[in-house]
């Protein structure tokens, strides 16, 4: 059935349109922004002002000295590490978690699910947080940045909800031909919530790619920091010399701008890269999770 539009109906659809693409527009203009003040000359940058609508006789100096920076490769490779191993570790803990608060025959299950969800509402804070790491002997270990948070709350109950979709006779059916409770989870449960896992990846990927306050906090070595603490160095205390090597006094502060541009853009392609082969299962997963179990 063909339904015929009021003319109500095209200026109500038409405002919409011009609404949400002022608001696109809004949105990512900064980030725009970003990309042409980090193709332009430095001197042509300094000396403009207003919007940006095209990088200013460009320019890939910022991105050359940039890429000079010894720290940028050590934070790609201490992130690239978190990123991996940390998600890997927190997609097997958070999915061995939500198995076991899924199963309606764990006696424990609603006691424990209790004291979790409690967690969301209150915390020891920093203080706490920081002597166990110490007790642990992480302190100046990468590892002190993954095994604190093994699984998010949120995160856990999405992926139990998930789990609970999934009817229980296909379970029973696994343990009457012998399989036991890893082979269920790992080779029936988690490839059937495989959209559900799609967005918890890219949920814990994007926390460990985006964390900087906890390096912060315990690592002491430079050689240790991630991308986004060697990132907030270079933009909060405006350390760029070591990357103007060569450069002269008076032209290091209008370099010094683009630098810091062309830093954020190397901090943020690759997350962004990655995003698009995720960003299909992502509206799935959530839905799938937030279905009342």
């Amino acid at each position: 059935m063909v339904i015929k539009k009021t003319f109500g109906d095209y200026v109500f659809d038409t405002f919409n349109v011009l609404l949400l693409a002022g608001l696109a527009l809004i949105t990512a203009y900064p980030f725009v922004y970003v990309v042409f003040a980090s193709l332009s000359s430095a001197d042509h940058l300094t000396a403009h002002s207003g919007l940006l609508l095209r990088p200013l006789d460009f320019s890939l100096d910022a991105y050359k000295a940039v890429l000079k920076n010894p720290i940028i490769y050590t934070g790609y490779k201490n992130t690239l590490f978190i990123v991996v191993v940390g998600t890997a570790y927190n997609i097997v803990m958070t999915a061995m978690g939500a198995f076991v608060l899924s199963r309606k025959d764990f006696f424990w299950r609603k006691p424990i699910t209790i004291m979790i969800v409690f967690t969301m509402f209150f915390g020891g804070g920093l203080i706490p947080s920081f002597l166990l790491v110490k007790d642990l002997g992480l302190m100046n270990s990468l590892w002190a940045l993954i095994v604190p948070g093994a699984i998010g709350t949120w995160n856990l109950i999405i992926m139990r909800t998930s789990f609970q979709a999934i009817p229980d006779s296909l379970i029973e059916s696994a343990h009457l031909d012998g399989a036991h409770d890893f082979i269920i989870l790992f080779k029936i449960i988690i490839p059937l919530a495989l959209p559900t896992i799609a967005v918890m990846v890219l949920y814990y990927g994007v926390g460990h790619w985006n964390s900087w306050f906890s390096a912060m906090i315990y690592l002491r070595k430079r050689e240790l920091w991630p991308l986004q603490l060697a990132l907030r160095e270079i933009l909060i205390s405006n350390s760029t010399d070591e990357m103007m090597t060569g450069t002269a006094a008076q032209d290091r502060a209008s370099i010094g701008e683009t630098i810091k541009y062309a830093t954020i853009m190397v901090a943020t392609l690759p997350i962004l890269a990655a995003y698009p082969f995720l960003q299909k299962y992502f509206v799935k997963g959530v839905m799938v999770g937030a279905l009342k179990g």
